[in-house]
This record gives C-alpha cells, structure tokens and sequence, in this order.
C-alpha cells in the first residue's frame, strides 16, 4: 500500500506542476493584447467596482410631465385645421378636459461649477409636441381632414433626482434628428456643492469593434443599475452609431455606453442609449375598473371595452447612438451653452 500512495502523491506534484505551467502560459499569451491601444473586447480582468460607483454618482434619473387641455368636436361640426380659432374651439367643442403624459429616462451631469449645471440625455424623453391633433376616419380607415380632438401643451416640468431647488431643469438644447438634448439650469438661491460630473475621457465610437465589451449605465424601472454588453455592427452608418446586445427596459434611455481601452480604469465614453426596436399592435379591452375583477374565458364578454395601444419591445437589439455625434451637437451650439454659463471644452479640444 505504502508504494502506490507514494505514486498517487508523486502523480498529485505532476498534475499541480502541471496546471501552474499551463495557468502560466496563457497569462504570457493574454496579458499582453489588453496593452495595444484598442478597446477591449474581453471581460475585465481585475475589479472595476471602485470606478463604476464613481461613475455611477453621476447618472442621475430624470422624469418629465407635460399637461394638455384638450377639446373634442363632433363629426358633424367639420372643423379643418385652417378654422381653428378660440372662438370656433369655444362655440363648437363638445367636451373639454385636461390629461398628462409622462416619461422617464436617465441623464449625466457633464458640468457643474459655479451656478450652472448641466447634464446629457436623450431627446426623446423630454420633446412633447405643442399641439396634439386627431381627424375623423372614414368607415375604410382613411383620414378625413376634418378635426376629432385638438390638445394644447399648457406647461411641461422637468426634474432629476439629488439635485438642488426641488431638481427641475429646463431644456436648454435640443437635437430631434440626432436624439440628443442637455437639460440643466442655473441656481439661484445656492451654489451647488458636490455634485458629482463625469470626468472620464471622452472616446470614440468609430474605433469599436465587432465583440468590443461595454458597460451601460442607466435608470430602468427607475432603478439605477449598470449592465454589459457586447458591440454589433460598429459604424454602421459611417457616423459611428453602433448596437449591443445589452437588455434594455423602459428607463435606460438616455445612459451613457462605457468603452475600455488597455484595461482597467481606462473606461471612455463612446456613446448614448437610444432605443430597441418594437412593433405595435392594437388590443381590446374591458373598461378599467376600480374593483378587481376576473373573467371567464369561455363566455363571451358583452361589456364596454376600448383599444389599447400595446408596444412589443425586442430585447437584446440596442440602437446607440455614438458620442461622435454628441460632439458635433456640443460644437456646433458652444457658443450659446457658453453664453449660458457651461463650458464643454473636453467634449470639443
């Protein structure tokens, strides 16, 4: 027995001696591709805990509410949009009410010094139109050009969590065709200590890669939370614009898309979280109701019911849109943003 557990022990040395030369060779064949000047496509190899919390406290979650005062006509009135006037609104509306809609999405302070803050998102979240406008259709679908509802924007607010003065901001640039807007305000009864900026480099979308691993930071479910993704299709417009493959819910609009290059704590912004695609489709449903209430399926329900407009989101395709395009948007509007107190030069040198 004595030889055969000498031989089991001497086999054990072999295999650990083994193991550590393999374990050695791979980190002699790794370790050096993290240092070539590109972003990385591999999972970090070392803790980055301490510098996503930094960033994490600059991401802030924004919502904003916009009121409507809407009048509805009737079919037989055949208001056009040329008659419309506050008389004919006042003399011919058949029901007036006022309703909201609102919106949540995620924005980065990118300035903070003296009295003025200012912080990125995405222009979505925050662009409601002035004046909502819905014809009467004919029995086969088309639009008539008479008038069914006309809705006016009354006031819209804008607010973004931990900052001073109750946290609204205002718009103070807005790009529809880009999706980019910076909120922000200047203060007026303090001046804002210690809020936290984001202070990393500013990278480029274009030198991503097919398989580049990013982090994203955002607000879904108004929660804050950082995931990770992998980089599609990078450039895929000759603008920089890219997708990955993080999963995105209602909230994360607007975070910012975390690059590295050479490593850890080499992150880089190189983008913006836009959209998924979705498709719609249209339900019916029962009138809600107050009370909870279960239905049997198998007999028919003869109560009142609407249409609901319902969006299939399609998880795991994440349109970004590239910091390239963010740096155009801050260039070509520095002269106001700085006439408003904020200066972006690291964006733009």
């Amino acid at each position: 027995m004595k030889p055969i557990r000498f031989i089991r022990s001497v086999s054990s040395l072999l295999i650990f001696f083994v193991l550590i030369s393999c374990s050695s060779d791979v980190y002699k064949t790794v370790y050096p591709t993290l240092v070539d000047g590109r972003y990385d496509s591999e999972f970090p190899y070392n803790s980055s805990s301490e510098q996503l919390e930094e960033i994490s406290s600059a991401v802030k979650l924004l919502n904003t509410i916009a009121f409507y005062s809407s009048h509805i006509f009737s079919e037989g009135s055949k208001i056009k949009l040329s008659d419309l006037n506050e008389e004919v609104i006042s003399n011919n509306a058949i029901n007036s009410t006022f309703y909201n809609h609102t919106a949540s999405g995620t924005a980065t302070v990118i300035y903070s010094q003296n009295r003025s803050v200012a912080l990125l998102t995405c222009a979505h979240i925050i662009d409601y139109p002035d004046t909502v406008i819905s014809y009467f259709k004919t029995p086969t679908g088309a639009k008539t050009k008479y008038i069914q509802s006309f809705s006016v924007r009354e006031r819209q607010s804008i607010y973004v969590t931990d900052l001073p003065e109750f946290g609204e901001v205002e718009i103070l640039l807005l790009d529809r065709a880009r999706d980019i807007a910076i909120v922000g305000k200047e203060f007026k009864s303090v001046e804002p200590q210690n809020i936290p900026v984001f202070t990393y480099p500013i990278g480029s979308a274009k030198q991503l890669d097919w398989g580049t691993f990013v982090y994203i930071f955002g607000y879904p479910m108004n929660l804050k939370m950082v995931t990770k993704g992998i980089v599609s299709s990078p450039n895929k417009d000759g603008k920089g614009s890219f997708l990955i493959d993080a999963v995105f819910n209602r909230g994360f609009s607007g975070g910012i898309v975390l690059a590295i290059r050479d490593g850890i704590p080499n992150f880089e912004m190189v983008g913006l979280v836009r959209s998924v695609p979705a498709e719609y489709e249209n339900v019916l449903k029962p009138v809600p109701s107050d009370e909870p209430t279960e239905y049997n399926p198998i007999i028919p329900y003869n109560g009142n019911i609407y249409v609901e407009q319902r969006v299939n989101m399609k998880y795991g395709i994440t349109r970004v849109i590239a910091v390239e395009e963010i740096i155009g948007f801050i260039k070509e509007n520095q002269s106001y943003l700085e006439s408003r107190g904020i200066y972006l030069n690291r964006f733009t040198d």
